[in-house]
């Protein structure tokens, strides 16, 4: 166990938690904070925390890529969105498969074993993350509102477009750039 690593994921889940961040934030961008925090920030510091137990879990990049991306954008179905936001029931699903994922994803992607099909899986899920991130901040209208039951918040889908593109984009695409100077470091020195 590596506390260095554990307590600040552990941190990160009780402040998108506890934390009253419903003060500063639009709903569905604080919905959002706590997606991305689920699977591109807690997971990675749960994972390099927990070594032995991500070691037991680990899958190939590919497949925990693929499942990451199908969990996140059928949650973002208008329809699912919508019993993520307004049902106990939900929002509990939602948010634990999107931990489940984001565990998978980084227990396959740190394989010491396979660096590169690492970067490949963390390289796709930023490309994805980046589609959808962008797809919210540039759709023309509230996609989530009439579903929710809410008013529109234009302003408050295209915050949530941009924290997935600032926090998710940016911690894949750095993470699978490093894996890749792992991988070629070690084929320079064989």
């Amino acid at each position: 166990m590596k506390l260095c690593f554990l307590l600040p994921g552990l941190a990160m889940l009780a402040a998108v938690w506890f934390a009253p961040l419903d003060a500063v934030l639009p709903e569905f961008a604080l919905h959002m904070l706590r997606h991305m925090t689920l699977v591109a920030l807690a997971a990675p510091l749960i994972v390099l925390g927990l070594p032995r137990l991500a070691g037991g879990l680990a899958v190939s990049p590919l497949a925990a890529a693929l499942a990451e991306f199908v969990v996140v954008w059928a949650w973002h179905l208008p329809a699912a969105h919508a019993l993520g936001r307004l049902q106990a029931v939900g929002f509990v699903a939602e948010q634990a498969s999107f931990l489940a994922v984001g565990l998978m994803v980084w227990t396959g992607c740190l394989r010491a074993d396979r660096p590169l099909a690492g970067a490949g899986g963390l390289l796709l899920t930023s490309m994805h993350m980046t589609l959808l991130g962008a797809l919210l901040v540039l759709a023309p209208r509230d996609l989530y509102a009439a579903l929710c039951g809410t008013a529109p918040d234009l302003s408050g889908q295209q915050i949530g477009g941009m924290l997935m593109l600032a926090i998710g984009t940016q911690v894949y695409l750095v993470a699978g750039l490093w894996l890749t100077g792992q991988a070629l470091r070690e084929r320079g020195a064989a």
